[in-house]
């Protein structure tokens, strides 16, 4: 990832096999042998893997065990040709998504729900991921908007910090998102958003945890504020939603934010993360299957037939929601609290010695995400140090810094240690740079005029474009 002066491409090489194999434009007149496809393929995922197998990488791989991902693409190639859809050829996939559906509703505290409304039954639906999960629930909640209020121009109010899938699924949509920045220790500052309610807000959005920080919103108080203005309340659980019920169970501090709260509405938790299932999968929960029938779609006058979809997605393989199963029921409550515990073990030890660093500050109270800045020195420049000892962060803005998300490669022994030592050696390369501009954060500058920004995102844009280049 550095170009021939030196200087890290943040994007990376997307064409680093173009030298190695032939690029393949058109379909070959005769088919490639099957076991050169497995040569080629078997060569880059190997030269992929040594980039996380380290411990060294943030989030991105969460169980990381190649005995576990062997097993579940073992089930995967069971019904990787199934699809979803036509449940009368595939009723096993009714038991995997219901049963997961079960399972994640209790792990959030579905029973709660009840409790509050008798006519109320949590209920929810499996996605392909964090992204749709939060379509879905935006979607729903346009549509309730529409149909319980008559809002036509519907808003939703969040906090800076809301992962920009809720934007993008506005974005879709034709809805409004209103942004409020946080309170000093990076949490939704519930007053101020309070006061960016107005009577074309279909609902509150918060996160357990920001992706930035890690941090869990105050929940309880923004539910209390939901149930105020009789509007929705979303809880982006994506990153900690499968995570922090075990870190809660253990005994560590955790907000509450499930449906323990009577104002929470949704909840968004991705399997495919601390889950540790396949990528990708997701669940999207709600508060009730009255409001879940809104993300529904049925059409019953089409030429070709009856058709009806319970998400914006049609076609779907059963071979995920079989390995999304078959890890849950194979992980076991045990199972995740080994894996919760394990992660808040190296976490604390990250923690302990970041504490003996007194150039680096972390950012906000989280659990299992330490975002680190620094009053003292430019953090991205202790980024680079780290990043030329093989460390990859995920860059964070407003203020500087970088968070590292424990996952289970991170609890190997000694990684932990590693990692406290290099960052001390960083902050020491920070005071006194080679160079006048950190490589790794150079293009976060722009983001302070509105010019910069149309820059970031007609550059950013231009990357996505280049994924579908083939040189």
């Amino acid at each position: 990832m550095a170009d021939e002066q030196g200087s890290i491409n943040i994007f990376g090489d997307l064409h680093p096999y173009n030298k190695l194999f032939d690029v393949i434009t058109k379909l070959p007149e005769k088919g490639m042998a099957e076991a050169e496809v497995l040569r080629q393929i078997t060569y880059m995922s190997q030269e992929e893997n040594k980039k996380w197998q380290g411990g060294q990488c943030s989030g991105t791989m969460y169980h990381g065990g190649m005995e576990h991902y062997a097993f579940l693409n073992k089930v995967f190639s069971l019904y990787s040709f199934v699809n979803l859809l036509q449940r009368d050829l595939c009723p096993s996939g009714t038991k995997f998504e219901s049963e997961v559906l079960a399972m994640v509703g209790k792990m959030l505290h579905g029973e709660e729900v009840g409790k509050v409304n008798p006519a109320d039954q949590e209920a929810g639906a499996i996605t392909s991921g964090g992204s749709e999960s939060i379509y879905n629930a935006m979607f729903v909640y346009r549509e309730w908007g529409r149909a319980v209020k008559g809002i036509e121009a519907p808003e939703v109010v969040a906090p800076m910090t809301i992962h920009p899938a809720h934007v993008k699924a506005a974005h879709y949509l034709g809805m409004k998102v209103v942004r409020v920045p946080v309170n000093a220790d990076f949490e939704a500052d519930v007053e101020a958003m309070r006061a960016r309610i107005t009577p074309n807000t279909v609902a509150l959005l918060s996160s357990a945890g920001t992706y930035p920080h890690g941090v869990v919103d105050p929940v309880s108080k923004l539910s209390d504020l939901a149930l105020e203005y009789k509007i929705g309340l979303h809880v982006d659980g994506c990153l900690g939603g499968f995570v922090l019920p075990w870190i809660e169970k253990l005994g560590y501090p955790v907000p509450v934010f499930d449906f323990r709260l009577p104002g929470v509405t949704s909840i968004s938790c991705d399997t495919h993360k601390y889950g540790y299932s396949l990528k990708g999968t997701s669940t999207i929960n709600f508060r009730s299957k009255d409001l879940r029938r809104y993300m529904f779609f049925a059409q019953e006058d089409w030429p070709g037939g009856l058709y009806t979809a319970p998400t914006v997605q049609g076609s779907r393989s059963a071979g995920l929601s079989a390995a999304m199963w078959a890890a849950m029921v194979t992980m076991g409550e045990a199972g995740y609290l080994q894996a919760a515990r394990a992660i808040m073990e190296t976490s604390e030890k990250i923690r302990a010695g970041i504490a003996g660093i007194p150039e680096l500050r972390i950012m906000g109270k989280s659990t299992f995400l330490i975002s680190i800045t620094s009053d003292v020195v430019n953090p991205y420049f202790v980024n680079d140090y780290i990043y030329s000892k093989g460390w990859r962060m995920n860059g964070c803005q407003d203020p500087l810094g970088f968070h590292f998300c424990i996952t289970l490669p991170q609890t190997m022994p000694g990684i932990a240690e590693s990692f406290v030592r290099d960052l001390a050696d960083g902050v020491t390369f920070a005071k006194d740079p080679p160079y006048d501009t950190p490589k790794t954060g150079y293009l976060y500058g722009f983001g302070g005029s509105t010019e910069g920004r149309e820059m970031l995102r007609q550059g950013m844009k231009g990357y996505v474009e280049a994924w579908y280049e083939y040189e």
